[in-house]
């Protein structure tokens, strides 16, 4: 792993370049991920010499601490670390081209990426769908080349199979073929049959396909299948198929039955999937060819210039001498890294390999430093300016700017980092995590001497305020990090650990092999989301020509209405039930293809009962991300424990402690008019109020979780459950409610109080706690 540079010269692990959808990682050369032995996956990190970077030491005058072992090990390399975050992506790691078929995959990638930039300046004159065509047409063949098919032989033919192949097979390059057919038969200006005949032929036969057009989009379809099982497993194909089974066979359901509707045949299906703006070539499609494929080359720019070294860093240079320095590290480092990726697997084990040996030498247990690191690192789907992918499908679907949607990402990230760093304060008072320095220098220097890393984020959100589109801001983004990267200071200090001095100029400077590897990697980077995006469309298409949306949302609102009549409670029980409903659902897929299911089912249920729209779409937005936290499955969590070495359960309970209030802060999006003041909507006082309220309930909830009142003691099991009542209550944003909230929350502090005296007169005399442990 490369080292960052701190003003004394040490050095800390980078963070590999990830896309904003949770695009898995490249290697130096443009190509994937290369794999890892088996046997360094288990653990790769609960054993051996720790990074030496940051460094770390005890104030203690008895000397290091046993619990690790000496951090003055050598570096982990870069390339593992971009191995294991591809092991935990959303996204299932490929294979690392050489010979013809990487020259390929490197040229097509970029052409892809300069045809996405020019598409933003120059629109290409057919129109966006046009565009859309030739972009799938570029990105679909690489998938066949850059993921292999990786199906489960018998065991009597898996020896015969080469243990990690490079190159892609026949069957692979079949698939290419087929694919660059089925891509550009729509544009191709040759007759074929009753078919073909270029664009604008085809278009007219929508609704009434010839022989040929039905061949090559049974064709594409089947392709995007693979695709999405190569690249995400075989739970989204499935998923797809069962859309497309409903849109076929829904017709014999019974017509009394809520979900039936007239039938489709396999035509109409065909038509509505290959020659409708809500298939293939629809929003989700659009979103990743317009706006994720330019904000992965912007972050893997970034990365390349240093920019998530520095941030790391920066993070350890702020805390470096506060008795939780180590567990607020990580969370710094979190968000500061999410604010230019989108990958929360992959933020969890960047700040992972960098913080785990602080955490380990101040005494936390792999569980809980693991758990963390996971809600750390989830927060980067949630902080602007770079949010996941869904949040630019919001923008598309809403009709609104992407400056927006941040706006309304702002106030429930910060709460988010809120509850997580009141966690780790409660775990230090609580565990009696020991003091460590962190060997860096003063962060005022860090920031006079690399703060120019800021400048590209700073101006997306200048660009985006004057009125400029989103793809253009990134891309203007992308031109200062390249300019600002010559700005980089020389590195002349002496060698530390044995290591020579680097040119931190040279090392980041953007010239044009690192900019072509920079391309390459973004759109490397997107290949996974494209063949998820344009595979939603199945479910999009077959939602809107079976009405399925409204009898879902029907359904949902019935179950509620089962219940009680009571409005109010209908509106409760249907975003508690919609919320169940999207965590499940998240459990199995991508977020992307989370969120686009979820809104076309969960939505309209939320919007029926008065909803508004913002609201109703971050609610299905958040709990779409939150899939990531969520057991069983819990990919962050994961990711977190094969960097620490804890057990797997325990961390992803652990992970769920410390992001609990961002699964409640959601429900205030939609249960009273006041919420939308979380999402910076209804004036000033609405949203002071909102956050203020919040806020409390956020910390209510963490001292519940926790079980400890910083600067009092431990709490018992009757305040905790009276806070955790507070903490719900206090979620409706109404002035009965958030009093009767607030009483909770004081009664349950007073019990903490008299718990303490309790304790203290109990203890011949001694204070329960030392003074320190109560600061």
């Amino acid at each position: 792993m490369s080292p960052i540079s701190a003003p004394d010269g040490s050095s800390s692990p980078a963070r590999p370049a990830n896309s904003p959808a949770g695009g898995s990682a490249v290697s130096p050369d443009g190509g994937p991920p290369r794999p890892r032995p088996e046997a360094d996956r288990s653990e790769p990190h609960a054993s051996g010499p720790d990074p030496s970077e940051p460094h770390a030491s005890e104030p203690d005058p008895s000397g290091p601490d046993p619990s690790g072992p000496d951090p003055s090990g050598p570096d982990i390399p870069e390339q593992s670390t971009r191995d294991l975050a591809a092991q935990f992506e959303d996204e299932k790691p490929g294979r690392a081209l050489s010979g013809p078929a990487g020259l390929l995959l490197t040229t097509a990638a970029l052409a892809i990426g300069a045809l996405a930039l020019w598409q933003v300046f120059r629109p290409l004159s057919q129109g966006s769908k046009y565009y859309l065509i030739i972009f799938l047409a570029g990105v679909l063949p690489l998938v066949f080349l850059a993921y292999p098919a990786d199906l489960r032989l018998p065991a009597r033919l898996r020896a015969r199979r080469p243990p990690a192949s490079t190159r892609p097979t026949v069957t692979d390059w079949v698939l290419v073929v087929l694919a660059v057919a089925a891509c550009l038969y729509p544009v191709l200006p040759i007759r074929i049959g009753s078919g073909g005949g270029g664009y604008n032929a085809f278009l007219d036969r929508q609704g009434l396909l010839a022989p040929t057009d039905l061949v090559l989009g049974t064709v594409l379809l089947l392709l995007l299948l693979e695709a999405c099982r190569r690249t995400t497993g075989w739970i989204l194909p499935a998923v797809c198929l069962l859309f497309l089974g409903y849109g076929y066979y829904g017709g014999l359901l019974p017509q009394s039955w809520p979900v039936a509707h007239a039938g489709l045949d396999f035509s109409q299906l065909v038509d509505a999937f290959y020659n409708s703006d809500s298939g293939f070539y629809g929003t989700p499609l659009d979103v990743a060819a317009s706006y994720i494929v330019l904000f992965t080359i912007y972050g893997a720019v970034l990365e390349l210039s240093g920019a998530g070294r520095f941030f790391v860093e920066l993070s350890a240079a702020a805390f470096r001498r506060s008795r939780t320095a180590a567990g607020r590290t990580a969370v710094a480092s979190g968000f500061l890294l999410g604010t230019v990726s989108g990958s929360g697997a992959a933020t969890t084990v960047s700040i992972g390999a960098v913080t785990w040996p602080l955490l380990r030498r101040a005494g936390y247990p792999p569980e809980r430093a693991g758990g963390m690191l996971a809600a750390a690192g989830v927060g980067a789907i949630l902080s602007p300016p770079t949010l996941g992918a869904a949040a630019f499908i919001i923008a598309e679907y809403l009709g609104v700017s992407y400056l927006q949607v941040l706006g309304w990402a702002t106030v429930p990230t910060v709460l988010y980092y809120l509850g997580i760093l009141l966690a780790v304060e409660i775990d230090a008072r609580r565990s009696g995590v020991r003091p460590v320095v962190i060997d860096v220098g003063s962060p005022w220097r860090l920031l006079a001497r690399f703060g120019y890393h800021f400048a590209s984020l700073i101006a997306i959100i200048v660009f985006l305020a004057l009125g400029v589109s989103a793809t253009r801001a990134v891309v203007f983004a992308i031109v200062l990090t390249v300019a600002l990267s010559f700005l980089a200071p020389r590195n002349g200090r002496a060698p530390r650990n044995g290591r020579a001095p680097r040119n931190e100029d040279r090392a980041h400077r953007l010239t044009p092999g690192r900019l072509v590897t920079a391309l390459v990697s973004g759109v490397r980077g997107v290949l996974a989301v494209t063949a998820v995006c344009a595979a939603a469309g199945i479910i999009t298409a077959t939602t809107t020509k079976t009405g399925l949306g409204p009898q879902a949302a029907a359904l949902l609102i019935g179950g509620a209405q089962a219940v009680t009549s009571d409005p109010t409670l209908v509106l409760v029980l249907t975003a508690l039930l919609a919320a169940v409903a999207l965590t499940l659902l998240g459990l199995a897929v991508p977020v992307t293809a989370s969120f686009v299911i979820g809104w076309v089912i969960v939505g309209p249920a939320l919007l029926d009962l008065g909803v508004t729209a913002p609201a109703a779409a971050m609610f299905v937005f958040y709990f779409a991300v939150l899939s990531e936290v969520s057991p069983p499955t819990a990919l962050a969590a994961v990711a977190a424990a094969a960097v620490t070495g804890g057990r797997l359960v325990p961390t992803m309970w652990q992970t769920l402690r410390y992001a609990l209030p961002a699964y409640l802060t959601p429900i205030a999006f939609v249960i009273t008019p006041a919420g939308l003041g979380l999402l910076g909507i209804g004036g000033v006082q609405r949203i002071a109020f909102a956050a203020a309220v919040t806020a409390l309930s956020v910390a209510v909830l963490a001292v519940a979780a926790g079980g400890w009142l910083p600067g009092v003691g431990p709490a018992g099991a009757p305040e905790r459950v009276l806070g955790a009542l507070a903490g719900v209550t206090l979620l409706w944003l109404e002035p009965v409610p958030v009093t009767v909230g607030a009483a909770l929350a004081a009664v349950a502090a007073a019990g903490v109080f008299v718990r303490r005296g309790s304790a203290g007169r109990s203890s011949s005399g001694s204070p329960a706690n030392p003074v320190e442990e109560q600061l």
